[in-house]
């Protein structure tokens, strides 16, 4: 199996001058990724490495760098999918955790349970072996700044720096036909703690199955949630080809429709990336802009916002 990787830094209004921050980390991201896959390791460990570098970039709403909630805290949700077995590990609420992708894939592979929440979570890292941080430890100086903003100015929506969704993704296949769907954010700015956003939760901001596809999704997690977008691309992607279609024609059909059935009833802005289950990528969005990146089959890298 050829392997395949793709990549979103989040669907949002970015600004002109967030356009070269935001190529760059899906470049960095795809290449920490791509080097997994390339040396003919796993897709799980593709998609940690890539979100990795999402998470560690403050240009990007998941790990440092998140919004903060109505308490000026970092509340972080993340999930990893493997198409397999269906199984996903899935934290919510997480406020000591540098990496949530990290406790996700632990909770995918050392947890009885699929989702984990709060100081739960956390507790189920440190048992792990995760190190943990100071809440302060992920709260980047601009989002501290936004925060104060809003905090007096009622949330004014030029305080959130142009970007109210940016929740960070990936989806790999391996050589070995391995598929696997990762999701991180940071939630909303200024949201009411304890909300989690479609993220974390399985079918809504990402899915896998190897039968038909992998998801990551990214935008207005409440109306993603309405239509449980991930799931719902995966299943398109079931459907016969229109005759004429090759996949890469079916690939983009599956994420388009979800999009649009986003916007028709979701009545909410966002995204999507996938992989169908021979590795071709696609991707939609009905926002001003999407961060993605993806690895052409000649291993050259496509960046684009």
């Amino acid at each position: 199996m050829k392997p395949s990787l793709i990549v979103h830094g989040g669907a949002w209004d970015i600004p002109d001058e967030a356009v070269a921050a935001c190529n760059q980390g899906c470049g960095n991201a795809l290449a920490a990724g791509w080097s997994v896959l390339a040396s003919g390791r796993s897709a799980i460990e593709a998609v940690e490495a890539a979100i990795v570098v999402l998470e560690d970039d403050p240009v990007f709403d998941a790990g440092y760098g998140s919004h903060l909630n109505g308490d000026g805290r970092v509340e972080c949700d993340a999930i990893v999918m493997d198409g397999a077995t269906l199984r996903a590990g899935a934290a919510a609420g997480l406020q000591r955790t540098k990496n949530p992708i990290r406790l996700a894939r632990k909770i995918l592979e050392e947890c009885p349970h699929m989702m984990l929440i709060a100081d739960g979570a956390e507790r189920f890292a440190k048992d792990c072996g995760l190190a943990l941080c100071t809440p302060e430890e992920l709260v980047s100086e601009a989002e501290w700044e936004a925060y104060l903003r809003c905090r007096e100015d009622e949330h004014a929506a030029e305080n959130h720096r142009g970007h109210e969704q940016g929740t960070v993704g990936a989806v790999a296949l391996d050589s070995h036909g391995r598929l696997f769907a990762a999701t991180s954010t940071g939630g909303t700015c200024c949201k009411l703690p304890g909300r989690v956003g479609d993220s974390p939760l399985i079918g809504c901001g990402c899915y896998a199955d190897s039968e038909a596809g992998g998801v990551s999704c990214t935008g207005y997690g409440e109306a993603i949630m309405k239509i449980v977008m991930a799931k719902t691309a995966v299943d398109f992607l079931r459907r016969p080809s229109l005759p004429g279609e090759n996949d890469l024609a079916v690939a983009n059909r599956a994420a388009q429709d979800a999009v649009d059935l986003l916007a028709a009833r979701g009545k909410g802005t966002g995204g999507l990336i996938l992989l169908d289950r021979s590795g071709t990528p696609a991707f939609a969005f009905n926002s001003p802009r999407m961060a993605y990146g993806y690895v052409n089959p000649d291993g050259t890298f496509v960046i684009a916002v």
